[in-house]
């Protein structure tokens, strides 16, 4: 059994190759043999978000505080709020971060597959970024 203790860990600042913005990672477990998961709390500060990217495994999503932005590629902008949580599928090219006026905080599980969770893509645009939001209907599993 391992104790990963509050602190124990060290926060950093979220790299401009991969974030626009203000961005803090905070690692919470590694990928562990046999094993395959890894999570992170990214906190965004408004305005902050990822680059476009994919995971070959997917990735969840557990919105903790805040307010954010979330969208899959050719599809529209969702709203996240804190108790929300998003399942990127496979493969998919999606973004998530802050909006431009609330702060955002969430955990994000991934597996591993070839020795990586994630492919980093292009920054999002700021048309894409300021995009409308969709109206959300409140269905679950909705996409």
């Amino acid at each position: 059994m391992r104790i990963y203790r509050n602190g124990s860990r060290p926060a950093a600042k979220g790299p401009a190759s991969y974030f626009t913005g203000n961005v803090r990672v905070e690692s919470l477990f590694d990928q562990t043999e046999p094993g395959r998961v890894s999570a992170a709390q990214v906190t965004f500060e408004p305005g902050a978000r990822t680059a476009w990217h994919t995971h070959p495994l997917g990735q969840h999503l557990v919105v903790l505080s805040g307010v954010g932005w979330t969208q899959c590629w050719g599809g529209p902008k969702k709203e996240i709020r804190a108790g929300d949580v998003v399942f990127c599928d496979c493969g998919q090219k999606h973004w998530h971060g802050a909006t431009d006026s609330t702060a955002m905080s969430h955990i994000a599980v991934q597996e591993w597959q070839d020795g990586a969770p994630v492919e980093w893509l292009e920054h999002v645009s700021e048309a894409d970024y300021l995009a409308p939001v969709e109206a959300d209907d409140d269905a679950a599993g909705t996409e």
